[in-house]
């Protein structure tokens, strides 16, 4: 998978234990939909959960979007049942639970294929723990080579994990995010940032949305509807910045400037790096179009 194709701008976490969640998950503008087995759902519903959820998947949606189920871990009781679930279920990706070492994405990688899963059936690895963070360059690395394509951070997690308190801007956690995005670019992985919970904070939403996109994370993880317009705005490309990428593309496409290393253009030294840049600013855009219009076309279907 690869981002451009695919925009992962606004993914909502769904509880699978709750009815009129799934039930409105079908008609939401969402890119992505996390439907949760794990954290969301008590003991005593794993079952029942799980299989409202496969009969959910099974029935026809309008949802045109990225699924992906969130299962138990597999040395959990659940695991394996949530994985065969999942796999039957045609959805885009697993993510797993507190990733921690490798052996994790080995593990599931090895049943999917034991299970003559389809290739594109991908693994997401959720990294909310200090030794998540510390292990992840072989997770990263090794994982992508197997099924894995995209990272999630648990930021709630993580924060409780090690003790800290972090400021409106996220301070001190901005470190250790850097380096799962690092990580995440360095093998050509989605990478996603974790949830905001504070339902009534409007300010405080767009300035961590803002933020997340600055530190290059792909997107944002959601707990609510209403979190799914701010975060597509927010992640996707301004007009101010289509139409300045569309005139770098330009004039490094000019006959005469395509041998330059360089170009000044309103007095900014351009580099084909700049050039290069602008043409995935583009590709994004495209893609984000085309994701608008399917989720346009599959709402006026009877």
């Amino acid at each position: 998978m690869t981002e451009a194709a695919c925009p992962l701008r606004s993914v909502l976490f769904v509880p699978a234990a709750n009815a009129r969640a799934l039930e409105k998950s079908a008609g939401l503008a969402a890119d992505g939909l996390i439907f949760d087995l794990e954290a969301s759902v008590v003991p005593d519903r794993k079952d029942e959960a799980r299989e409202a959820l496969r009969a959910h998947l099974a029935a026809a949606s309008t949802f045109t979007g990225f699924k992906v189920v969130r299962i138990n871990a597999l040395d959990t009781s659940w695991g394996t049942e949530d994985l065969l679930m999942a796999r039957g279920a045609k959805v885009d990706a697993i993510l797993l639970p507190r990733v921690e070492n490798f052996d994790t994405i080995v593990e599931a990688a090895t049943a999917l294929d034991e299970m003559d899963a389809p290739p594109w059936l991908q693994l997401w690895a959720m990294i909310d723990t200090p030794l998540g963070i510390l292990k992840l360059g072989k997770i990263a690395k090794k994982g992508a080579r197997l099924r894995l394509s995209g990272l999630v951070v648990g930021t709630n997690a993580l924060a409780s994990a090690t003790g800290i308190a972090p400021d409106m801007e996220r301070s001190e956690l901005q470190p250790w995010l850097m380096q799962i995005v690092l990580m995440a670019r360095a093998n050509g992985l989605a990478v996603l940032d974790g949830v905001f919970r504070d339902l009534e904070d409007a300010d405080g939403l767009a300035r961590e949305f803002a933020s997340a996109r600055r530190m290059g994370f792909d997107g944002k993880t959601l707990i609510h509807p209403s979190q799914i317009a701010p975060a597509n705005a927010a992640f996707a490309p301004s007009e101010e910045e289509i139409a300045w990428a569309e005139r770098v593309i330009a004039a490094f496409d000019l006959p005469e400037n395509r041998d330059e290393g360089v170009l000044a253009i309103d007095g900014r030294m351009i580099l084909p790096q700049d050039c290069e840049d602008a043409r995935r600013l583009l590709a994004r855009h495209q893609a984000i179009a085309a994701r608008q219009k399917s989720t346009q076309n599959s709402r006026k279907e009877p």
